[in-house]
């Protein structure tokens, strides 16, 4: 039986620790789909359009053969449903993102019990990177072509100058 993950996330904007999950994950399942929800929580506004942090995802992750990039409006446990997943994959970059990912697999799990969650930790070169500090910082004028794929970054720019 092959074995389909789904890694959900806002990506606004997908990072180079986004990517290097990815590529990591993508080599432990048989398909592996980026689901960029497009319901960012209340805190959040996000910087880009779903359609375009769908279009920055496919663009960075395009020659991974078996990962694909899904646009998602509604409950995970939904989403997932519809994909017929049975993994929902998770970052944890530090000890302090765990209570939350784990509150969130717990319900997750009440809410469609065949799927199970699993972590992955990013490479140590990326554990620092969220997608919050890299807005934060180009916002502020510095330099994020480190953080996140160069167009990513170009991007980045242009929707932060046009504010």
């Amino acid at each position: 039986m092959a074995i389909t993950a789904v890694y959900p996330g806002t990506f606004d904007p997908i990072t180079n620790g986004h990517s290097d999950l990815v590529e990591r994950a993508a080599k432990l399942f048989d398909n592996l789909i980026v689901g960029v929800a497009g319901y960012p929580s209340a805190s959040k506004r996000p910087a880009f359009e779903l359609h375009e942090r769908v279009e920055l995802a496919r663009m960075v992750l395009d020659g991974i053969p078996n990962v694909r990039v899904e646009a998602f409006e509604t409950l995970l446990a939904e989403f997932v449903t519809t994909v017929d997943a049975q993994v929902i994959l998770r970052g944890l970059r530090a000890v302090s993102d765990f209570e939350h990912e784990f509150q969130l697999a717990s319900m997750n799990r009440q809410l469609v019990p065949g799927v199970e969650t699993v972590f992955l930790t990013p490479a140590e070169q990326y554990s620092y990177i969220s997608s919050s500090l890299v807005r934060e910082v180009a916002a502020l004028g510095g330099d994020v072509s480190r953080f996140v794929h160069r167009d990513v970054a170009t991007a980045l720019t242009q929707r932060l100058a046009s504010d």
